[in-house]
């Protein structure tokens, strides 16, 4: 098997409806636009697809194929993953691809062998749950009452646990944890994630807050380019860390952040942000060796299949962006992610594809579920 051609297609994506708000200093829900779709294909007719979520995505795809991925994989074996996953990271060396994109080829491949495989991509990855516990993740609210009214309807949803993305105000933000632990009660875990918003100082008074109201995880208070704050941190604060998010170098990276003492209660995951399939694997495999959590960031295809293969992760991440929100497709009454069917990754549910890319879109779980009973 040769791959015989490289493509970027692109789908319209609509703005979010309600726009949704971030801590302060941060943009907004933003606009519409166009995403772009890398598809791979081969001389047996195999194919596999990559989603790019990020804004501008379709330009950014284009480019990349054009000057440098079509010529680099066109006429290579695409089972040979590992060899071409060194490849891209050897073109980065040069090329310095954006963090988002440094796995997107590899993800794409890894739908190829799974499609041709006949499976999900969590089961040809080996398989470790076919359900996993969804934790209600706010955007930012304007008032602690909005937060509080979410809570509630979070739990009425059956969402298990909640994790808050405040204002960005160290002192205003402990008030809200505190807040929102005497409103749930001592037994639903609750977890902060600062978006990068603090230095050091505030970060630790912070921390020391959420020691306080028994919080689960403290997740990206600083930028994650400082590996020693993180270490100094970690040092100060009781409440378990989750790290290396955004960080720069995939498992390589992750492995400073846990050596350090910085990933206390373990590193995040990501197709998107770890390099792809076989970077987030890597990273998985690196913190269950310590012992460590390993938690699937955002809501991404990807992430849900991620949930299901790596069994040291706790939750699936489901974004909560209005007070009338409800459960995110795939997700039962029970507050439980369902593992996804259908053979590779799928493209995100819900979008206006071309015909080409229709048969790449997978059905709800939980449709099929509620449609067989």
């Amino acid at each position: 098997m040769k791959i015989t051609h490289v493509e970027v297609w692109t789908v319209p994506v609509p703005a979010p409806s309600p726009p949704f708000k971030w801590r302060a200093g941060l943009p907004g829900s933003g606009v519409a636009g166009e995403r772009g779709i890398l598809r791979i294909g081969t001389d047996t007719g195999a194919t596999g697809v990559a989603y790019a979520s990020r804004p501008g995505s379709a330009s950014m795809l284009r480019d990349l194929v054009d000057r440098v991925w079509r010529d680099e994989l066109l006429g290579q074996d695409p089972l040979q993953r590992e060899h071409l996953y060194h490849r891209i990271w050897e073109l980065d060396r040069l090329e310095e691809f954006a963090l988002p994109y440094l796995g997107t080829v590899d993800l794409a491949l890894w739908d190829l062998a799974a499609r041709e495989a006949g499976l999900p991509l969590w089961q040809f990855l080996g398989g470790a749950r076919t359900r996993i516990p969804a934790y209600a993740s706010t955007t930012t609210f304007d008032t602690t009452e909005e937060f509080l009214a979410v809570a509630d309807r979070a739990l009425e949803l059956g969402y298990p646990a909640i994790k808050l993305h405040a204002w960005g105000d160290a002192r205003r933000d402990a008030a809200l944890c505190q807040a929102l632990r005497d409103h749930v009660g001592p037994d639903v875990p609750l977890m902060y994630d600062g978006s990068a918003g603090f230095d050091l100082p505030d970060a630790i008074s912070l921390g020391h807050a959420l020691s306080d109201a028994n919080y689960l995880w403290y997740e990206e208070p600083m930028r994650e380019f400082s590996v020693s704050a993180y270490a100094a941190l970690g040092r100060a604060v009781r409440v378990p860390l989750l790290s290396a998010e955004t960080s720069d170098g995939s498992y390589m990276n992750s492995a400073d952040f846990v050596s350090a003492g910085a990933a206390t209660f373990g590193l995040r995951l990501s197709s998107e942000l770890r390099g792809g399939i076989s970077g987030a694997m890597r990273t998985a495999h690196l913190a269950d060796a310590f012992r460590l959590r390993a938690e699937p960031h955002g809501m991404g295809e990807a992430e849900r299949h991620l949930c299901m293969a790596v069994s040291n992760a706790t939750y699936y991440e489901s974004l909560v962006t209005h007070t009338e929100f409800v459960r995110t497709d795939g997700i039962d009454a029970e507050g439980y992610l369902l593992a996804p069917v259908g053979p590779g990754v799928s493209l995100p549910r819900g979008l206006d594809y071309p015909h080409a890319l229709a048969d790449y879109v997978n059905p709800d779980p939980v449709a099929l579920a509620l449609a067989a009973a």
